[in-house]
């Protein structure tokens, strides 16, 4: 039943082929899983643009990259706080200044397990705010660039969909009430998730089906997500876990393959295959009905483009 299309190593890197002449734009490269990705996109000679809101950082990310892949890479970061729209808009707008082409916006940046509930300056949990708004504004705003290249959406969701109320909790989204750190992530990971589906049937039905949007994860990678954000049991309980965990380049997979496969299955939900989808080979894995639940990711939809003011033109 569950045979991997790519065999039995899953998918991996080396099915990339020459990427000259093709752009992408990633969020959160400056460690983990977006710097492994950006890294495998600039060997194979993809242009990279990364989005991030430390200056500093992602220009010690240049150096790195530069040191390690050489110097002729092309490779540019733009500032970008995924957490404030104002910033999202401007960075957008950048991006369009900047490129003539996307073929891959990957949405991988993301904050984990907030300890306790924190508004972004919009207003929203900062989980929802960061993690679904951020991206949606983006992921809207570059659209027209991605139609026009016939490019692809790549979100980065987590497991962590199919934990908590497993429902968007539509009477109070900012968790006035009851506010749990991993309740208030895992409706952020399923909020990013169902958008995509949505976003699917969307371009079907508007007949724009050269454009892709795909949901993957990372599994349980080693990066930093929950100990730049999660509290001091989160980090404790993640450090216990480490054993079972794959290194971030592992990690980088299947954003990786989302991007770059050609005809890949766009109803699919893509991971490593293996223990609790946590390791092993990746390839597309079995998702829970709640995350396409259309009444909901109709109305999660029509919500968000009242929320940000931004309306997708699809």
């Amino acid at each position: 039943m569950n045979t991997n299309q790519f065999g039995k190593k899953g998918w991996t890197p080396d099915r990339i082929g020459d990427l000259n002449g093709k752009t992408y734009v990633i969020t959160g490269t400056t460690s983990g899983t977006g710097f492994e990705a950006t890294k495998i996109l600039l060997s194979k000679g993809a242009k990279v643009v990364m989005l991030n809101r430390n200056l500093n950082k992602a220009a010690d990310t240049i150096k790195t990259l530069k040191q390690e892949l050489g110097n002729h890479i092309d490779v540019a970061n733009i500032v970008m706080d995924l957490s404030v729209q104002a910033s999202v808009k401007k960075a957008a707008e950048e991006v369009l200044k900047t490129v003539s082409q996307i073929d891959a916006l990957i949405c991988n940046a993301a904050i984990a397990q907030v300890p306790k509930q924190t508004l972004t300056v919009d207003g929203w949990e900062s989980q929802m705010g960061t993690n679904y708004y951020g991206n949606w504004t983006l992921q809207a705003l570059l659209f027209p660039l991605i139609e026009k290249s016939k490019g692809r959406i790549v979100t980065v969701g987590s497991m962590g969909y199919d934990m908590g109320i497993k429902t968007i909790k539509f009477d109070d989204l900012n968790w006035d009430n009851d506010y749990t750190p991993n309740n208030a992530y895992s409706q952020s990971k399923l909020a990013q998730i169902m958008s995509m589906y949505e976003l699917q049937d969307r371009l079907k039905k508007a007949g724009k089906t050269e454009v892709k949007a795909y949901a993957c994860h990372p599994g349980a990678s080693r990066t930093n997500l929950i100990s730049t954000s999660g509290s001091v049991m989160m980090r404790m309980m993640f450090y216990l876990m480490m054993p079972l965990t794959q290194s971030a380049e592992k990690g980088a997979y299947p954003q990786l393959m989302c991007a770059t496969e050609p005809n890949l299955d766009q109803s699919g939900f893509y991971g490593p295959t293996g223990r609790s989808n946590w390791v092993g080979p990746v390839g597309a894995h079995k998702i829970e009905p709640h995350a396409k639940d259309k009444a909901v990711s109709k109305r999660l939809w029509e919500l968000s483009e009242k929320e940000t003011g931004v309306k997708w033109n699809i």
